[in-house]
């Protein structure tokens, strides 16, 4: 398909002669012509991609500099996506010495801060210093305030776990493993629905305690979390537990290690629940031995569910080409909907373009082989994954589509954003792009 992108222009058929001059900049002014001129730049981009994949640098050169005069982090979404991708591939190329230039600030007088709940806690984080992991949870907290795939996978999540446990033949005690915690926002809802069902006289199931496993690489922000939500477990009166679990980046061996010493320790009568919210793509390696070892240990556990939330976009395929591609359909999806739902001077979304999603193109385009971190694969390849390690999927019942569905239309009202039931598990769209899906096993 991208090959058949180099006789689509003239400028990408004389970028192919290093002695000529590259064509004069697009005129992108026209709003007549902003369809024409977008979809003109997403075949440069495509072509540029296609030039590297044949290793021809100095016609991939030529058009990345055409793309980067006519490109832009504040036009429109198709000139912001182009600006990324232009700059993923230059640093591929050797065009800029390395990554370290991504993160340079682009903001502008005229960029504003849109909610005044994410201007609070990025002046709150940022006030003493520019920590990287501070500025990593500031960006976290304004994904899940301004777009609903955090919130999304949150609340489906619970809900399969709730439902799984509704009938909890135990000692009522429940121990949730979080492979990916980070600030914990996933689980104060899921609290207060337990503490409901302790309050409830007609319930015939044991008095609900929780503990939970949270992992992750900053011990600090670990136990920041756990205080939080033994706090926040506290007001309700549920028993509650926080133990934390370090990752040390790549170190899977001493992962799986943790996991079987969990399973060893388990305690008698407790329901254990295993979340794998936008995390097991990272062990998705071009063998597919690391998955399995993963997947191992977690059924080594007995999970009486497990809840998987990821991207519907196989970022992780070996090809560069059908990684490109894919990239570049799952995020002008996402660049689409942000550009529906913020204004166009928002802070928020600039910086979320480019600090984050940014990291994220930049990983998928630039990065090669175990250097890629984002190795996304759609629900089709983790069901076959899940089964061949023994995982049966378990539905996603109605209750969770009405909560997402009032979760749109209550914090994310636009027309684009769709929901859809596939395969026993629930995907969120944006138009007719599937972007994210949650799916429960045991």
């Amino acid at each position: 398909m991208l090959a058949s992108f180099k006789s689509s222009s003239s400028s990408s058929e004389d970028a192919t002669t290093e002695n000529n001059p590259p064509p004069p900049p697009l005129c992108l002014a026209s709003s007549s012509a902003a369809t024409s001129a977008a979809h003109h730049l997403r075949r440069l981009l495509f072509t540029a991609a296609d030039f590297i994949s044949q290793s021809n640098v100095s016609a991939a050169q030529n058009l990345l500099s055409i793309l980067s005069t006519n490109s832009s982090p504040y036009g429109d979404s198709t000139e912001r996506l182009v600006h990324l991708f232009t700059k993923a591939l230059s640093i591929r190329i050797g065009l800029s010495e390395n990554a370290a230039t991504w993160a340079t600030n682009e903001m502008t007088s005229s960029t504003v801060f849109t909610s005044s709940v994410c201007k609070e806690q990025f002046l709150f984080r940022t006030k003493n210093n520019n920590n990287n992991s501070d500025l990593e949870s500031c960006y976290y907290l304004w994904m899940n305030q301004l777009t609903p795939f955090i919130r999304f996978s949150h609340l489906t999540a619970n809900q399969a776990i709730l439902d799984a446990t509704e009938t909890n033949n135990g000692n009522g005690a429940l121990h949730i493993l979080d492979l990916d915690i980070s600030q914990g926002l996933q689980w104060p809802p899921l609290m207060q629905a337990l503490a409901e069902r302790s309050s409830n006289p007609s319930s015939s199931t044991p008095t609900p305690s929780l503990r939970i496993t949270g992992c992750g690489r900053d011990v600090t922000v670990l136990n920041r979390t756990g205080d939080r939500l033994t706090r926040f477990a506290n007001s309700l009166g549920l028993q509650f537990q926080f133990h934390t679990l370090v990752i040390v980046e790549e170190d899977l061996a001493g992962l799986l290690l943790q996991i079987r010493l969990l399973a060893l320790s388990a305690v008698q009568g407790e329901t254990i629940g295993v979340n794998c919210v936008h995390f097991l793509h990272r062990f998705f390696n071009d063998d597919g031995d690391m998955i399995g070892h993963f997947l191992s240990a977690i059924k080594s556990l007995n999970p009486k569910i497990v809840t998987m939330a990821e991207r519907e976009a196989n970022h992780g395929d070996p090809s560069f080409l059908n990684r490109f591609s894919e990239a570049a359909d799952h995020y002008m999806a996402i660049f689409d909907s942000l550009e529906a739902t913020l204004p166009p001077n928002s802070r928020e979304r600039l910086t979320l373009e480019q600090r984050w999603f940014g990291k994220e193109i930049l990983d998928v385009v630039a990065g090669e082989a175990a250097e890629r971190k984002q190795r996304h694969r759609r629900f089709e390849v983790w069901e076959e994954v899940m089964r061949r390690h023994g995982f049966v999927n378990v539905p996603i019942g109605s209750f969770a589509f009405s909560q997402a569905k009032l979760l749109l239309r209550l914090h994310y009202p636009s027309e684009g954003y769709n929901l859809q039931f596939l395969k026993d598990s629930l995907f969120l769209g944006w138009k007719n792009r599937l972007l994210f899906s949650v799916s429960s096993w045991k």
